[in-house]
């Protein structure tokens, strides 16, 4: 198997991203545990005699310095969602009806992004290859989980001197397409309180799992909205995610709690969302455990709308909307217009088929390129 260095090599076989894809792939990086994937990555960058590199943890961000007028920051999570069982790496390549596809965990969500910024990280900005805006690369942590350990967050908070742009493309799939903006998303606990006793004796007490019905029949005649933010129809989704309750197979359950996820579309803030679980949920006790706001679609920025009419006359179609939350939102906050863009079919994230179509990777990184570099 080729390292990162030598598979992200110009005109070696790193001009072969599906090497690549493999390389980073094949390094385990389940959220909170992305050191030795940012490690390999480091190392990589720091061999660019082109870009100034910067560790912030398990973040690393590489630039160029070559004073142009505007810069565009190009920002990947590292991390993956658990393996399957059994595991799903390491990866493996297989033929399917529309081309060879690159199989295993990350392969979508969101290594193929992570792969295609690489390739063009070691090549853009050296002698030769000096794209027309000074690009910032971002390679960071804990994107997969609750949204106070994101690694993109941190960096916000701490150095954004480092996410300074004038426009942002994150790699997570988009199918070799453009979305914009993303939904936001907001989970809650729902609980209900009921009376302990023997479960021989069930009428001594109250079970708290029988008064969670109510929840779960609003739920499953709950309707999803489609709302339309200018121009991309967004399409909403509220379901339980999880379900606890119980201390023993003889006790009647005196507690129960229903956590709650709602995507919520861009033109509703984290607050109006927050407040139609309330409503949704009167009754109940309902607390917060994760919220992130959503993001606009933000195509009508001048860099978007040219970078848009650019990579699509490649990759043809028309923008689509972000219906999963991405940090594209957190560069809405930090005042810089963001898009989606990268390998990958969005419906296979998370799947424990997940893969990506090999042709792909060359699409996106040769339509990236020719933006960057006219």
């Amino acid at each position: 198997m080729l390292t990162l260095a030598e598979a992200a090599r110009p005109g070696g076989p790193g001009q072969d991203l599906v090497a690549l894809l493999a390389a980073v792939c094949d390094i385990e990086s389940v959220s909170g545990d992305e050191k030795a994937l940012a490690d390999a990555v480091e190392v990589l960058l720091r061999a660019q005699p082109h870009l100034e590199v910067v560790r912030d943890g398990d973040c690393v961000v590489a630039r160029t310095r070559l004073g142009r007028a505007q810069r565009v920051v190009l920002a990947g999570h590292l991390d993956t969602v658990p393996l399957a069982v059994p595991p799903n790496l390491p990866t493996r390549r297989a033929a399917a009806e529309t081309g060879d596809e690159l199989w295993g965990r990350g392969t979508v969500d969101m290594k193929a992004g992570i792969a295609v910024m690489l390739a063009l990280a070691v090549d853009l900005g050296r002698p030769g290859a000096e794209p027309t805006s000074d690009l910032t690369w971002v390679f960071y942590d804990q994107e997969e989980v609750e949204a106070v350990r994101n690694g993109l967050g941190r960096l916000a908070r701490h150095r954004p001197d480092l996410l300074e742009g004038d426009f942002a493309i994150v790699g997570e799939p988009s199918d070799a397409g453009i979305e914009g903006g993303c939904n936001g998303t907001i989970r809650v606990e729902v609980s209900t309180r009921g009376v302990a006793a023997h479960s021989a004796r069930a009428w001594a007490g109250v079970n708290a799992i029988h008064l969670a019905a109510p929840i779960l029949d609003r739920l499953a005649a709950y309707q999803p909205r489609e709302v339309e933010v200018d121009g991309l129809v967004y399409r909403e989704s509220l379901g339980a995610v999880g379900i606890r309750g119980g201390v023993a197979g003889n006790v009647i359950p005196d507690a129960c709690v229903v956590t709650v996820n709602y995507r919520f579309a861009p033109s509703l803030t984290p607050a109006g969302a927050e407040n139609h679980l309330r409503e949704l949920f009167d009754g109940f006790d309902v607390q917060v455990t994760d919220v992130a706001g959503g993001a606009r679609p933000g195509l009508d920025a001048p860099l978007a709308a040219a970078f848009a009419d650019a990579v699509l006359a490649v990759t043809g179609g028309t923008p689509r909307p972000k219906y999963g939350w991405t940090d594209v939102a957190r560069f809405a906050d930090l005042g810089i217009p963001a898009v989606n863009f990268a390998p990958g079919d969005p419906m296979l994230a998370h799947k424990d088929d997940e893969r990506v179509p090999v042709a792909q990777l060359a699409l996106c990184r040769d339509a990236l390129r020719a933006w960057l570099l006219p």
